[in-house]
């Protein structure tokens, strides 16, 4: 019920029409119940009764029911759509809100196939569901109520056949419906994995082509497709006995009927027009119930749609501002006072374990080690994308869950190891660090990201459109944007999270060096896997396995430290990197 009225919730300003559907819905079958009680009147004192003046006035009555009743069946058909699209709209706009507020650690417990999933099939399974139970699951169950009513009042001698077909065709109903319920239960978990699918294929096309895995994709996505065929279609052949057996039910109440009132119409117990509204009154009372099983198979689609959903709503971001938030920031100095942290809150492996560092404001931290040693983990907690376990993490000798959180991330530039850039021109994705920079501003960046070099070249230049993702731009080219954008935020700390892996070494050093001449206050940790980025750092973090294994200058890791001195021995001394001739064989 929690997640019900999680989902009810979002109705909001549709209630009205909420209210006007059912409303309209009632009055619509009200008409649609007096017609046959008025045909039976116009055959039985009109037409028996050689009556022109009855017959006219009953019919009088009988367009204006009819009137009225198309009236209100147009009106609760607004009324309803009005409700329903407008409550899906409301739900996704809160799921999207919801989102943009959660944390890493969040977003880590949904996929994104399954958030995609949550705000397209399943707001729709939701809005369907809710059309029909603001209407439908109003008139149905009303007009089986109404014809049972004016059945046992017009011919109280024919109730007995008209409960009995009533029962069966529930009992029939019922049994079909339960087992389909759970095969369509079944069926729409299967959507996450056909999401998930072409997701990951059209997100990675360029991959699939490259290593020639069409067939195999295409495979994958015929076995997520074939399993959503074999399962609806097993659902769908269950529902479909619904029809023949409400046919059979139908058939067999009104040959019973006719069978008995002929006999009540010969003795004169019974008038020919009782015959033909009780028959209507069959008609529209089976009907119904059969409504009614068709919203048993769409409520239980749709509870699981509303489960999921609901999860997404109730999600508390795990991270939020103070109470007090601090909005003042005095400079770029970093403390990590004995942190520990793990993705699981305690409950997993720790990441890092009893880190104690001590940084300067506007000094340049490099941070080397192998994969998994936890080095963006680290710098992901400056900027509070999560929080730690143990310890505290000072910025400006201030802890971080102190500070306003929008304020803690403008002051804080991240650029993450996975570069994303936005449809739109070269200026309006760099606008993204900084929405009210410069033309000049934006130039600016550039030149310390030496992204001018290539963007200069471009027929439009910084007007140039980029494509979603950045798909016409190489992974080089990608990077210095980011930076160029991180950039535009003037920040007093700066993180480069591999963020010069795919720029040669000669663009990386000019990258650096415009660095330590351009923006000397403000505090640079560059993330690297090569010596080169980063042996030019005042100090060196060296990590393993989540612990810093030594912090200290490049000379000094190279005598000191083992872990280091392999690195760098590799690297250099090895053969040096794809671009940068070994010192070894220079000279």
């Amino acid at each position: 019920m929690e997640h019900v009225r999680r989902i009810i919730g979002q109705v909001k300003q549709y209630k009205k029409a909420s209210f006007l559907t059912p409303f309209y819905a009632m009055l619509e079958v009200i008409m649609e119940v007096l017609l046959p009680f008025i045909t039976a009147k116009i055959i039985n004192d009109g037409i028996q009764g050689n009556s022109i003046k009855m017959v006219l006035i009953y019919g009088g009555i009988m367009i204006v029911a009819a009137m009225v009743s198309l009236f209100a069946g147009a009106m609760s058909g607004k009324y309803a759509a009005e409700a329903s699209t407008g409550l899906a709209c409301n739900l996704r706009e809160s799921i999207y809100r919801n989102i943009q507020k959660f944390s890493f650690s969040n977003i880590d417990k949904f996929s994104t196939a399954g958030l995609v999933t949550r705000m397209t099939t399943d707001v729709t399974n939701v809005q369907n569901a809710y059309q029909m139970i603001i209407r439908i699951a109003v008139r149905a169950p009303f007009m089986l109520i109404c014809s049972i009513i004016m059945c046992v009042i017009t011919v109280p001698k024919m109730s007995i056949i008209f409960a009995v077909g009533l029962a069966f065709l529930a009992v029939v109903l019922g049994i079909i419906m339960l087992r389909a319920m759970k095969v369509f239960d079944k069926a729409f978990r299967k959507y996450d994995d056909l999401n998930a699918s072409v997701q990951e294929n059209v997100s990675a096309i360029r991959v699939v082509k490259a290593y020639v895995r069409e067939d195999y994709e295409k495979e994958k996505f015929q076995k997520a497709s074939g399993n959503l065929y074999k399962m609806f279609k097993k659902a769908e052949s269950i529902v479909a006995l619904n029809n023949p057996s409400m046919m059979i039910v139908i058939y067999g109440a009104i040959i019973a009927i006719s069978w008995f009132s002929s006999k009540f119409i010969l003795n004169g117990t019974m008038q020919t027009g009782d015959l033909s509204s009780v028959l209507s009154y069959v008609m529209s009372a089976f009907m119904s119930l059969m409504m009614l099983s068709f919203i048993f198979v769409m409520i239980t689609m749709s509870t699981a749609s509303i489960k999921r959903i609901s999860e997404v709503l109730a999600e508390t971001p795990d991270i939020r501002d103070p109470e007090n938030p601090v909005t003042e920031m005095k400079d770029g100095s970093v403390d990590f006072n004995h942190v520990s942290f793990s993705y699981k809150h305690g409950n997993g492996k720790s990441v890092l374990s009893d880190i104690a560092l001590h940084i300067k404001s506007g000094e340049t931290i490099g941070i080397i080690g192998g994969t998994g040693s936890g080095k963006t983990s680290l710098v992901n907690l400056i900027s509070r994308l999560y929080d730690v376990d143990n310890g505290e993490v000072l910025v400006s000798g201030t802890n971080v869950k102190d500070y306003d959180l929008e304020f803690l991330r403008n002051n804080v530039a991240v650029v993450l190891q996975k570069n994303v850039l936005f449809s739109g021109t070269v200026f309006e994705n760099l606008r993204w660090g900084n929405e009210n920079a410069t033309d000049e501003e934006c130039i600016e960046a550039c030149k310390y990201a030496c992204a001018d070099e290539f963007i200069e070249r471009f027929p439009d230049k910084y007007n140039t459109r980029i494509e979603r993702g950045g798909a016409n731009v190489s992974g080089g080219q990608k990077q210095r944007l980011c930076i160029a954008r991180a950039l535009l935020k003037k920040p007093k700390i700066l993180i480069l999270d591999d963020s010069t892996s795919a720029v040669d070494t000669a663009t990386d050093a000019k990258i650096r060096s415009a660095f330590a001449s351009k923006i000397p206050g403000t505090t640079k940790f560059i993330i690297a896997q090569r010596i080169s980025s980063v042996q030019d750092a005042d100090r060196i973090i060296v990590l393993d396995n989540g612990r810093v294994s030594a912090f200290d200058t490049h000379d000094r890791l190279v005598e000191t430290n083992e872990i280091y001195k392999e690195i760098y021995e590799s690297q250099i001394k090895g053969g040096g990197d794809f671009d940068q001739p070994s010192p070894a064989k220079e000279g």
